[in-house]
């Protein structure tokens, strides 16, 4: 079975839209996903989304809801090595009895050592020989020339995707990892179809933005990646967090259509720094007004632009920080820095027709 557009990892089902099945597969459903990918295990003998009092697994009911909506479910499962066998054997009983469409291998720190090479070998064999016919993929770190000790080798030669954990934390630069990424995993041997996981998710004070997800999206479709996934769930859908779901959600996979809305567009062009991209969100004939100037006209928002990018901020990295709108209007605030300075307290007015700026106000002051 192929694996094409977008997924989202779980991690704690009762986390998730208070675990109700229904709901799941609605939300799921209605952000256009192709697949889910659930915890199902932990080690050799933890299995997750299970209630070990009551003994009730919560997987089914969602995995049943998930299928019948269309979507595919994978299982992914933590493992460490220590007990490859049953590492397997806990995999093959729980891919089985959920009968799901595919089985993820969460391989990190712990087999982060040369030593561990024999029970990945050992691990993958006893897979590979009950799973036949299953997809199996490995998720695991985004820069393998960063870990070498990890036994890639020996997860890879009997697994049919990658699956790295492109975490730019502490970064604002999805493109440059996510191309650094697949560029280590095509050198590995043997090479896998890649298929990323984004993060969406805060560590500490760092998040991405909604914007940096949607570069991401926009730039695995630029490579031609055949799926994409985020991580997770559990976060994109709390209320602080629910920008990145969106984000995620109003991508269209199949076409790689932007549907982000004006300001999203904006920004995301800003950060490509190319003048002409840029003013090719303008009309023929729309106004650029800031408190010092009136430009007219596509060609002159060009020129501005290639002023702002080349001499005002160079190298500016802009985030979206906040946006409203009312009918065709958009109000939107945004923050930048760049070589040359930073702006804190950027707020714009757009006015649209026919999918173009009309007009624009912007008000920043570069510090």
């Amino acid at each position: 079975m192929s694996l094409e557009g977008k997924g989202i990892f779980i991690w704690q089902l009762p986390n998730c839209d208070g675990g109700n099945p229904a709901a799941i597969a609605a939300r799921a459903s209605a952000a256009g996903l192709s697949h889910v990918l659930i915890k199902i295990a932990d080690g050799a003998n933890w299995i997750y989304n299970y209630n070990r009092e009551t003994k009730v697994d919560y997987v089914p009911p969602v995995q049943r809801a998930l299928k019948e909506a269309g979507i595919q479910v994978w299982g992914w499962h933590y493992v460490r090595g220590d007990d490859p066998v049953g590492e397997a054997r806990m995999a093959i009983r729980r891919t089985r009895e959920l009968g799901l469409d595919g089985y993820v291998i969460d391989a990190e720190v712990e087999y982060r050592r040369t030593s561990k090479r024999p029970a990945a070998k050992r691990f993958m064999k006893e897979l590979r020989a009950a799973l036949k016919d299953l997809p199996i993929a490995l998720s695991t770190y985004r820069f393998p020339r960063l870990h070498a000790e990890l036994p890639y080798a020996e997860f890879l030669e009997d697994c049919d995707l990658a699956m790295p954990q492109v975490y730019f934390e502490k970064a604002h630069n999805p493109e440059q990892q996510l191309e650094r990424c697949v560029e280590q995993y095509m050198s590995l041997r043997p090479a896998r179809p890649v298929v990323p996981t984004a993060p969406a998710y805060q560590a500490g004070i760092w998040a991405p933005t909604p914007e940096d997800l949607h570069r991401f999206l926009v730039k695995a479709r630029e490579m031609e990646l055949r799926a994409v996934n985020a991580w997770s769930w559990d976060y994109a859908t709390r209320p602080a967090h629910l920008g990145l779901w969106n984000t995620l959600a109003d991508f269209d996979w199949a076409t790689g259509a932007e549907l982000a809305d004006m300001p999203e567009k904006l920004i995301a062009r800003l950060n490509e720094r190319d003048p002409a991209k840029t003013a090719a969100l303008y009309s023929q004939y729309a106004a650029h007004v800031t408190g010092a100037r009136t430009v007219l006209g596509a060609d002159a928002i060009r020129e501005w632009y290639d002023v702002m990018f080349r001499d005002l901020l160079p190298n500016g990295q802009f985030i979206l920080t906040g946006k409203s709108s009312l009918g065709p209007t958009r109000r939107f605030t945004w923050i930048a820095s760049g070589d040359k300075g930073m702006v804190a307290d950027g707020s714009d007015i757009l006015g649209l027709r026919d999918g173009k700026i009309e007009f624009q106000y912007s008000f920043f002051t570069l510090s």
